[in-house]
């Protein structure tokens, strides 16, 4: 059986931490930001935890955590 590839997109979209967890970057801070304020985009800017189901799907895609 041939190996399995990484799907592309989901790697460039997430990282995974040493821990585990599936990170993603937060949306809504690459335009229209002149009326946010600092406080959001700032909080916007930070990595933030991907929802179990989302989880679940991204390990797939990658590869990774085989039988879970």
């Amino acid at each position: 059986m041939p190996k399995m590839k990484t799907h592309s997109g989901t790697k460039k979209r997430v990282r995974v931490t040493g821990s585990g967890k599936i990170m993603r970057e937060g949306v809504g801070n690459r335009h229209l930001a002149e009326h946010k304020s600092s406080k959001r985009k700032r909080q916007i800017s930070q990595d933030q935890v991907l929802a179990p189901g989302d989880a679940a799907k991204a390990k797939k895609l990658l590869g990774k955590f085989k039988g879970r």
